[in-house]
């Protein structure tokens, strides 16, 4: 049986509360319900040193999203957040010009 991806909560905590924080100031409510819930298919893979953006659902290669496709942008303190929502769910999370975002398991391996 094959595995599900984990949970983009689970891998970038501190992403989705930020991104919950900042659907609710833009009054997207039901968007930071369903973002904690969001799971982390792939990383961007384009290579570009400023782009840590997360795939949450398999892209159609080539394809655009399609008629329900939407860009949610955020504001965050630093950087860019922008979501692509597909029919009212999450398929991509644009995560652009940002700190580098720290696995769970990368910040027990930093000295006290």
């Amino acid at each position: 049986m094959e595995q599900e991806p984990p949970l983009v909560r689970e891998v970038f905590p501190e992403l989705i509360d930020e991104l919950v924080a900042l659907l609710e100031a833009e009054g997207e409510r039901d968007l930071s319900i369903t973002v904690r819930d969001v799971r982390m298919v792939g990383e961007c893979g384009c290579g570009d040193d400023f782009c840590q953006s997360i795939r949450t659902a398999d892209h159609p290669d080539g394809q655009p999203y399609g008629p329900d496709h939407r860009c949610v942008p955020l504001l965050p303190s630093t950087g860019d957040l922008i979501l692509d929502v597909v029919a009212g769910r999450i398929v991509y999370i644009e995560v652009l010009g940002r700190p580098p975002m720290r696995r769970p398991a990368q910040q027990l391996d930093l000295p006290a």
